[in-house]
């Protein structure tokens, strides 16, 4: 596994980078000082917890504090007091602030989400470059503490804005307001932070108060001055069409030859009142729009049908996370997202010519992430994926720490996704992948994987022949350690092809994980842009609680 990221002889960012690992470990041990252009993070959080649960006191016999993809939940455990020990020992103002923290929650749940946070925001903020910026997303039932936490670790002078994101248009809530909204916490490294204005579109009202006049063609515009405040003696200070503005006080905004123009193309208002001063059409459709405010309610959350939907709870718009690197980075710039779950973040920069990290701590979050982008973008794609095993040895330690994210590992080899994220019996299917065939029916086919960690049994076989029979798959795939007998090919290759336009494709597939390592894919008819996994998925409902692995030097 490699242990660092590569950086170019000007210190640029040399890949795009997909992590598997604590972030803390990672930004720690991978990443440098001042290499990073921008932060977006949604770090996960129970939010529908009630009050008094979140503030309980816990027994702290918890192993350890975990991070669950789905479940989104940090707990008060024997980890959180030592994190918390540990910050508050190091001084300064996080220190400080975790102790007023400590004073006023007690050691519950929401304290131990902050102790957490606490080392990662100082990581955080030493990556950025000067002229950087980072977007904290969290709601409000946390959004004033790690506010606070914030200016501690940036400094109050370095926050910029509270944006709040209308999330939903309705929410019912016994005895209190409706919760609709989420809240992003702006805030820059320095006073020289990149930013590039973003606008929206005017509202009907808008236009119809100060849009009031229409050219022939239906053009809608404003009269505005041709004139500012102020004498010059150059160009701008000369009459022009018989009128001296010099005696007005005033000096024209254009120099009078591009007056003449101007009037010459029709964009000079002459009021029929004589003398009156001529006023410039100013056309609603060539203003930029409304510069973006800090209330924003034009971008909407996903809904169940949207084709970007992945199935994952807490997925974000991508029209979100675009409006937030567009407004904070440059194209080639690098984005970084400690927390990128789904990879809604590293889609977005990906697709406007950015740089980035994204880095998780669960192999199912790396495997939505990387089919994604091959989804997305095709096996051209070029970007490093550091933390995953790489070897024979490194997937069989995998397999015997934790079937589960051996099982979401290898299915992401082959771009599918788990058929269940939670414990439980599998009904013999841990995997699907959904395709087209190219015909003019635009049916949606699916082909079922059976990931085996252990021994192979003499009649796998046919018991995954069964599985796809019953559930009407056209493919059965069989992934495992152990080579498949040569009875076994035998029974994997009397069960006869599916036919497509673009071939034949054995109905059951034998795969060993040595293969997948080396790069073989499963058969089955399959273009970029075409693959409907993602959409086609059942809804994740949580995953089981996962260690924070670190990243071997080895």
């Amino acid at each position: 596994m490699r242990s660092a990221l590569r950086y170019t002889n000007t210190g640029a960012l040399a890949d795009n980078v997909l992590f598997y690992g604590d972030n803390l470990d990672v930004l720690r041990r991978h990443v440098k000082d001042a290499t990073v252009d921008l932060v977006y993070l949604d770090p996960p959080f129970k939010s529908d917890q009630n009050y008094n649960v979140l503030f309980a006191e816990q027994s702290g016999d918890r192993a350890s504090a975990q991070i669950q993809a789905f479940e989104d939940t940090w707990h008060w455990d024997e980890i959180a007091a030592q994190q918390y020990r540990d910050v508050v020992v190091a001084g300064g103002k996080v220190s400080e602030v975790l102790q007023a923290f400590q004073l006023v929650l007690g050691n519950s749940d929401m304290l131990a989400y902050l102790t957490m946070m606490a080392p990662r925001l100082v990581e955080l903020r030493r990556v950025l470059k000067s002229t950087g910026s980072l977007y904290l997303h969290c709601d409000p039932t946390a959004s004033h503490y790690l506010r606070m936490l914030l200016d501690a670790v940036f400094g109050p002078e370095c926050f910029l804005s509270e944006i709040v994101w209308k999330r939903t248009s309705a929410h019912s809530s016994a005895k209190r307001y409706g919760p609709i909204h989420d809240v992003l916490l702006f805030y820059a490294k320095s006073e020289d932070f990149v930013w590039n204005e973003q606008f929206v579109p005017y509202d009907k009202s808008y236009l119809d108060e100060f849009y009031t006049h229409l050219d022939a063609d239906g053009r809608r515009w404003n009269r505005a001055d041709l004139t500012g405040a102020g004498i010059r003696h150059g160009e701008t200070g000369k009459p022009w069409k018989g009128i001296d503005v010099t005696e007005k006080g005033r000096h024209w905004a254009f120099p009078p030859a591009v007056l003449d123009i101007m009037d010459k193309e029709g964009k000079v208002h002459w009021p029929k009142k004589e003398g009156g001063m001529p006023r410039f059409k100013q056309y609603a459709d060539q203003m930029p729009g409304v510069p973006l405010q800090d209330v924003w309610t034009d971008i909407s959350p996903l809904h169940n049908l949207a084709a970007e939907r992945l199935g994952y709870p807490t997925q974000k718009p991508e029209a979100l996370l675009d409006r937030i690197i567009q407004a904070s980075s440059a194209p080639g710039d690098v984005v970084l997202d400690p927390f990128c779950g789904c990879g809604t973040t590293i889609a977005s920069a990906q697709r406007l010519a950015r740089r980035w990290v994204g880095i998780d701590v669960t192999h199912l979050a790396i495997n939505l992430i990387r089919t994604r982008l091959l989804d997305s973008y095709g096996r051209d794609l070029k970007f490093e994926l550091v933390g995953e095993p790489t070897t024979l040895d490194d997937a069989r330690q995998l397999a015997e720490e934790d079937k589960f994210q051996f099982q979401a590992w290898a299915l992401g080899l082959v771009g599918a996704r788990p058929e269940q994220v939670k414990k439980g019996a599998d009904k013999g299917i841990d995997g699907r992948l959904f395709f087209h065939d190219g015909t003019t029916s635009g049916k949606t086919h699916q082909l079922i994987i059976s990931v085996k960690g252990g021994k192979l049994k003499a009649d796998d076989v046919r018991a995954l022949e069964g599985v796809r029979s019953r559930e009407n798959a056209e493919i059965g795939v069989l992934v495992s350690f152990d080579e498949p007998t040569k009875k076994m090919r035998t029974d994997a290759a009397s069960l006869g092809f599916y036919e497509s336009k673009w071939g034949s494709y054995p109905r059951i597939q034998l795969l060993t994980v040595e293969e997948l390592l080396e790069g073989k894919l499963v058969a089955y008819p399959h273009v970029t842009g075409g693959n409907k996994t993602f959409r086609m998925a059942p809804k994740a409902k949580r995953v089981r609680e996962e260690p924070q692995l670190g990243i071997s030097d080895d």
